[in-house]
Order: C-alpha cells, then sequence, then structure tokens
C-alpha cells in the first residue's frame, strides 16, 4: 500500500510539472495592428501635435518605437490597405484607387472592388501557421457575398464595416458581423449629402446622432476577442474610422466640453459636405482622442493579463489628413500634415506619409525614433517574421524586423514605388534622398517629373529635376520596370510606356 501510495504521489508531481510547464510555455508573439484612417503624422502628440490630446498613443511611443519616415501604400483608403495586407505595392496590387460597386444607402450596399479568391494576405498566412485572426473595423476590399470578405481572406472573425461608404456613418443603421447584419439602434440618414447650410441643419444636428457608436462598439468587440483568444496565438488587425468624416462624436465624451473650452471655434453648416456641427474643430479633436482612450483600454487589457510581454502593438494610419473645411475639418489648424505639402489624395508627402508607433515591451528599446525608410508593403513580411513564418519573395516587401529589435542587418529599399489613377493621374518614386512625383498625367501623359531633395526640402517647395538629368532618367527607368498594367486601373500615361 505504501508502495502504491508513493507511486501515486510521484505520477501526480509529474503531472503537476507537465500542466505548469504547458501552461509557461511562451507562445507565439501576438501582433495587434491598429490603423486610423485620414490620421495625419502631426495630429499625434509623440510627432508634435500641441492641441490633440493622445496620451496612450504617446506611451506607446515612450515604450516603442517611433518612425519618421515611413509610408502608406496609397493616398486613399483602399488601395493602401491592399497593399498592407498583401505586401505588393500600387505597381502590383490588385486594388490600385477606391472603386465603387454601390451606393451610401443600405438597400445600395456594393461595397468595394473585392480581392479575388485565392490573394495571399497577412490573414491567410497567419491562420494557416496556427494564429486566430481577427479584423474589427473598416475593410473596404469587397461589399457583401463577394470574394473579398474577410472571413474568406484569412481571418477567422470580422466585425465592422464591409463598405467605406457605410463607414462614412459613425452612427450606422448596421455593423457586420462575419457575414451577418448586426442591426444597431440607429436611423439611416444620408452621411455625405451636401446641406445648403440652413441654419435649421446646425440646430438640430443632433438628428444625425444614434444610441449606438460604431467605435464603442467596435472597441467592445476588440476585447471580446481578446478575452476570447487570449489563451492562443492571435493577430488582431484594427482599421478605425477616426477621425475621417462626418465629424460625429457623442456629447458624453468629456474631452468635448473640454476642447470647446480651448479652441476656438466656428459652427460647419454642412454646405461642403458630411454633416452640420455646431462645433467642427473640438468635436474633431474630441474624435481622436477617443479613439485614444479605446487603445488605452487594449493596452491596459494587455497589462492585466499578462499578455504585455509577448504582444506586438503597431500603429499606424491610411494615408494622410483630409483636405482643408471639407464637411468640416481643419487640417491647416491643427496642422495635420506639418511640415509636408500635400494631404490625403495627394503623392506628395503630405498624402502618403503616415505615423508608425510599435509597441513591444522587452524586445523594442523604449524612446528610440527610427529613420527607416518603409512602407504598408513591408508590414507582411516584417509580420511573417516576427511569428517565425518564411514567406515567399513574389512581394515587394521588406521584413524591418531587424530595425525593431535593434540588429544591424537591416534589409534596405532600393526605392519605393507608388502609383495613383485619380485626382489628375499620379506616378512618385522615393529613392534615397530623392523623391520624383508625376502629377496631372490623366490630362497631359508627358508630363515631366519633379525631383525634390528630401534631406533638403521636406516641404517639397523646390523641383531639382533639370539640374539633376541622370537621377530623372534611373526613376523614369524604375517607373517603367516596377509595374504591370491593370484591368480594373487603366493608367494609359504609365501603360503605354512598358
Amino acid at each position: 500500500m505504501k508502495y502504491l501510495f508513493n507511486c501515486i504521489v510521484a505520477i501526480s508531481a509529474v503531472v503537476l510539472v507537465l500542466s505548469c510547464s504547458k501552461e509557461k510555455s511562451p507562445t507565439k508573439p501576438n501582433i495587434i495592428l491598429i490603423m486610423a484612417d485620414d490620421l495625419g503624422c502631426n495630429e499625434l502628440g509623440c510627432y508634435g501635435q500641441k492641441i490633440i490630446k493622445t496620451p496612450n498613443i504617446d506611451g506607446l511611443a515612450e515604450e516603442g518605437m517611433t518612425f519618421t519616415q515611413f509610408y502608406a501604400g496609397s493616398p486613399v483608403c483602399a488601395p493602401s490597405r491592399c497593399v498592407l495586407l498583401t505586401g505588393l505595392h500600387t505597381g502590383h496590387a490588385f486594388v490600385r484607387d477606391n472603386y465603387e460597386l454601390g451606393g451610401f444607402r443600405d438597400e445600395d450596399e456594393g461595397g468595394q472592388l473585392p480581392l479575388p479568391e485565392g490573394t495571399k494576405t497577412i490573414g491567410t498566412i497567419l491562420k494557416e501557421n496556427g494564429y486566430v485572426t481577427g479584423i474589427i473595423g473598416k475593410w473596404g476590399l469587397g461589399g457583401p457575398g463577394s470574394s473579398g470578405i474577410p472571413n474568406k481572406q484569412g481571418f477567422d472573425y470580422f466585425y465592422g464595416y464591409l463598405c467605406q461608404k457605410q463607414a462614412h456613418n459613425y452612427y450606422p443603421t448596421h455593423l457586420w458581423e462575419n457575414e451577418n447584419r448586426d442591426t444597431q439602434d440607429n436611423e439611416f440618414f444620408m452621411p455625405h449629402q451636401k446641406l445648403d447650410g440652413d441654419p435649421e441643419d446646425l440646430a438640430s444636428y443632433e438628428k444625425y446622432k444614434g444610441n449606438d457608436y460604431a467605435l464603442d462598439k467596435m472597441s467592445e468587440k476588440a476585447l471580446a476577442f481578446l478575452e476570447q483568444n487570449k489563451d492562443t496565438s492571435f493577430f488582431l488587425y484594427l482599421p478605425v474610422t477616426v477621425p475621417h468624416l462626418a465629424i460625429q462624436v457623442p456629447d458624453d465624451e468629456s474631452s468635448l466640453e473640454e476642447y470647446k473650452k480651448i479652441i476656438p471655434d466656428s459652427p460647419y453648416v454642412g454646405n461642403k459636405g458630411y454633416l452640420p456641427h455646431p462645433y467642427p474643430r473640438a468635436a474633431y479633436a474630441a474624435i481622436i482622442t477617443r479613439m485614444d482612450r479605446e487603445i488605452g483600454k487594449i493596452i491596459q487589457f494587455l497589462k492585466t493579463n499578462n499578455l504585455d510581454k509577448n504582444t506586438i502593438v503597431v500603429f499606424t494610419s491610411d494615408n494622410g489628413p483630409t483636405y482643408n473645411r471639407l464637411g468640416g475639418s481643419d487640417s491647416e489648424f491643427f496642422e495635420s500634415n506639418k511640415p509636408f505639402s500635400g494631404l490625403k489624395g495627394s503623392l506628395h508627402e503630405g498624402g502618403i506619409r503616415v505615423p508608425l508607433v510599435v509597441w513591444w515591451p522587452d524586445n523594442i528599446a523604449p524612446g528610440f525614433v527610427s529613420d527607416h525608410i518603409g512602407a504598408f508593403q513591408d508590414f507582411l513580411p516584417t509580420i511573417a517574421d516576427i511569428a517565425g513564418i518564411t514567406t515567399d519573395k513574389d512581394i515587394d516587401g521588406l521584413s524591418f524586423y531587424s530595425t525593431l529589435i535593434g540588429q544591424d542587418n537591416q534589409e534596405k529599399h532600393n526605392y519605393l514605388y507608388w502609383e495613383f489613377p485619380s485626382y489628375g493621374g499620379q506616378v512618385a518614386v522615393r529613392m534615397g534622398k530623392w523623391k520624383a512625383l508625376g502629377k496631372g498625367l490623366l490630362k497631359n501623359p508627358d508630363n515631366p517629373l519633379d525631383l525634390y531633395d528630401l534631406e533638403n526640402d521636406i516641404a517639397e517647395q523646390y523641383n531639382v529635376a533639370d539640374e539633376n538629368p541622370e537621377v530623372i532618367k534611373q526613376i523614369n527607368e524604375i517607373i517603367k520596370t516596377s509595374r504591370t498594367p491593370s484591368e480594373y486601373f487603366p493608367f494609359p500615361a504609365l501603360d503605354t510606356i512598358l
């Protein structure tokens, strides 16, 4: 009997050790990628903003790494997201511009041009390698029932807006949970309508609100996703809609009242599109601060559940800030694109240079500022490296994992390439300190490239193309060899020079 008792004790001890070992065994790093919508670099405190408060994102920067020369995939929403997910720049990406397949009304919801079946995305790569994958926010790469919906592009869970047009409203009638509509307690109204400036519209701007605020709902779903998957390796992609127009924020947000006291303001009556607001500047700032507050909840969850040391958090924006006073926004007042030229829709620096903050305790040196030159196509290979996954070489991106962990073997781009067959038709190349930009190419395909020395002219004020013909010749050759024609996005000025 004593022998049997000793055997039981010994077996129990072994089981206990194995159980504890299993509980403490490290999983692959968790990854959270947060992307704002139309947020300029200078709208964050850690990049120099003086009015809008973003203490949680600033905290990530203090404890992590901030990049000063990082670029979006495109100056507008859908193509930038396509570049991010696929690792292909806009000379090779399937989506190269916003491509609408429906309208703003619920019955007209068609979404945007869908990613084809079989597209290789960050989601598919991580899911195939054991990650639970989720996206909560704005999709814009395929509408209801299409091949492009998130659940067919590598994501186990989706909650948010399928259609970018629906995402112009923070009080939508519905969001999507996977392939099912999640009805919201809000009435339908046209978020993009241009009003006639009737004071009654301003006085009754409350009618453009509802009871379910999309940002708050998506934050709740994000925390639920983290809770459900905290014991496994997860990838959570959070493309929030802040601060994209229309300007809408709940009145229960104390920051709105705070900003109303410190920001000089005048009413916006809706006469330039989107919705009216009596305090547009204050509300715009409050939306960003509310987003920052929700990000703070996610960071606190990670710390509370001892996930922070094994979770990398990335924050960026899909393109530069929006046009001055459109829909009540005021990029000039907030100096949203300082010190750059250009805004959303432009391949000048202000339209494509974006913030990038990366936080990974014990892995990234706190407070480090990097001048590494990178772009959205680099996210796929970098995330694969973080997860220990080998990827094919048939992409345009380069991993900047070495930069993140402080190694000195970082591979560098020979150049970055963008094409944008809209807003007049534009093409751009960043090669070292040089930035070449072609504009107005739809109307005048033979327009010459402008050339800027970004080391000495970050605002792109001085065209030095005539003084540097060899650089222009080299960049013209890059343009010829760095793209393929697109069936959906023809660009005659570039297609004919291949």
